[in-house]
């Protein structure tokens, strides 16, 4: 579908779409806007929410220093992190707690060009399910579009700075005997992969609260076309 299409498809449709949905009487106001300005503010809003989350976990700390992403020892390991700790291995298991959330935070600037990717090649029916949808609907967009290509470029990242930590090698041998006994899941029976999965994780709760703070105060974004468009929303 070309872009005419796309624009004339956004405004009578989808907005509309979005005014019954939220059973809102000054949603209507919608009208006013143009095409242009609904198709435009959606990329903005999605582009933003993007860019300030890769910004905020792509640092030192961004998942170390932040208790809602900060990736903690997998499964029973963690369970048996206290008992560890009395047999003196206290400091390594710090090393690798550190060390996974350090291959989080260098991984995270690689998801930036395939989530502005899947903002440029956003379809009507992406567009419907997003305007359309609730507080969330940009996240899931996000996660439906990239979490396996941005898990496929954050794998080798997180590989290379896990391996440096000893303790790394041997929960992976554990970890593989434990998913034979049905103790962990398949999926954490590798550290690099489940160091990836809740990076993915941790990535796509920022951009969920990038997206519910444009939603509950446009205005306060600084984007007077996502006040415009997104205020009419509301």
């Amino acid at each position: 579908m070309d872009r005419r299409e796309f624009n004339s498809f956004c405004m009578p449709t989808v907005l509309t779409l979005l005014a019954v949905v939220h059973g809102r009487a000054q949603a209507l106001t919608l009208a006013d806007l143009s095409s242009g300005d609904a198709s435009r503010a959606l990329k903005v809003a999605l582009e933003q929410g993007a860019k300030a989350s890769v910004s905020l976990l792509g640092k030192t700390d961004g998942f170390l220093g932040n208790e809602k992403v900060r990736i903690p020892l997998p499964g029973y390991l963690n369970n048996a992190s206290q008992l560890l700790r009395t047999f003196g291995m206290g400091q390594r298991l710090d090393e690798l707690i550190t060390s996974m959330n350090r291959a989080a935070e260098s991984a995270v600037p690689l998801a930036l060009d395939l989530l502005l990717g899947a903002v440029k090649s956003m379809n009507v029916d992406d567009a419907k399910k997003i305007l359309g949808g609730g507080d969330t609907s940009v996240t899931t967009f996000f996660s439906e579009k990239t979490r396996v290509p941005i898990g496929e470029k954050f794998l080798p990242i997180v590989s290379k700075t896990t391996e440096k930590v000893g303790l790394a090698a041997n929960y992976n041998q554990i970890a593989g005997k434990a998913v034979e006994l049905g103790l962990i899941a398949k999926e954490n029976a590798s550290i690099q992969q489940y160091v990836t999965v809740k990076s993915l994780d941790g990535l796509y709760l920022m951009i969920s609260e990038q997206e519910k703070k444009i939603r509950q105060d446009p205005v306060g974004t600084g984007s007077a076309l996502l006040s415009k468009v997104f205020g009419a929303l509301k």
